[in-house]
């Protein structure tokens, strides 16, 4: 861990990180790539010890209040996030000034934050969307070793659903002759609706590599699947779009069965949906008159 000083924290779509680089060790992590420009190692994380400072005045000088994002490169529950305890600076921050706010991660440790999340959520809108990639708890702590296995993370989307707060499930990366079955795309989609998420984004059943996460994925499956990265390098070469050979079946599966469970699977209105803002109060008050 090292701090970083920044000069703004709000993308130009209301996307912020907290913090640069991550240590959940997933084998697939496109924030590895090299067009980020990152300067030190992956898991040595910067902390941006201004971000809390330049969120609140950038809150306060916003003329229209919006959706503010975070989690798009860094999961912002890194284990780190417990002791600095940023995210919910800046949780608290939102819910002040009346913004609504999605959250992406793969950790439980979102939990510590339920009651300042319903809170943003009761006033304007909150949705937490959660990664999930494997069914099996074995192979997830495989390719995803520092973070909630899947079963904990299903739990933690009931809870989510239970404290009134929405849920979007990102079924994403599925990874070429490692989780690409019929049984893992099920086994997910039957935890998605007792989950009672609202939606499952995915971008067909396969993966990105490019310069820097594609060294790391190689140097992965190297360890953890001997012979896997010569198949690789041999059917896709330097590609950046990685397809399953069962794409086609298993995404046809995979929205035959959104269809049937009633989960919205398509991205342009999931995201629609997650990039509107909605006021609480004024939805009140229409009801009162």
């Amino acid at each position: 861990m090292h701090y970083v000083t920044v000069k703004g924290i709000l993308s130009s779509k209301n996307g912020m990180n907290l913090y640069r680089g991550c240590s959940h060790g997933c084998i697939y992590c496109d924030s590895r790539s090299t067009c980020y420009h990152m300067e030190h190692d992956f898991e040595d994380i910067a902390v941006k010890v201004n971000a809390i400072a330049l969120l609140e005045s950038a809150l306060r000088r916003k003329r229209k209040r919006c959706m503010i994002g975070t989690g798009s490169m860094t999961d912002p529950y890194i284990p780190l996030e417990m002791e600095t305890g940023n995210v919910r600076k800046a949780l608290s921050l939102i819910a002040q000034y009346g913004f609504g706010v999605t959250v992406i991660t793969k950790s439980s440790r979102v939990l510590r934050d339920i009651g300042l999340l319903q809170k943003i959520n009761e006033t304007a809108k909150c949705v937490v969307q959660m990664t999930l990639t494997t069914f099996d708890d074995g192979l997830c702590r495989k390719i995803e070793p520092n973070v909630s296995p899947t079963s904990e993370r299903f739990e933690t989307l009931k809870r989510l659903h239970d404290a009134g707060i929405p849920t979007v499930v990102w079924l994403t990366p599925i990874l070429p002759y490692i989780n690409d079955t019929a049984e893992n795309i099920s086994g997910l989609l039957e935890l998605c609706a007792e989950a009672k998420v609202r939606g499952v984004v995915n971008f067909g059943m396969g993966l990105t590599l490019r310069e820097g996460n594609r060294a790391y994925f190689y140097q992965q499956l190297d360890r953890l699947y001997p012979g896997l990265k010569e198949q690789y390098i041999q059917i896709y070469g330097n590609q950046y779009i990685v397809n399953s050979p069962k794409n086609g079946e298993l995404s046809a599966l995979f929205h035959q069965r959104c269809e049937a469970a009633g989960l919205a699977h398509d991205n342009g209105q999931i995201f629609q949906y997650l990039s509107t803002f909605e006021d609480q109060s004024e939805k009140m008050q229409l009801r009162l008159f």
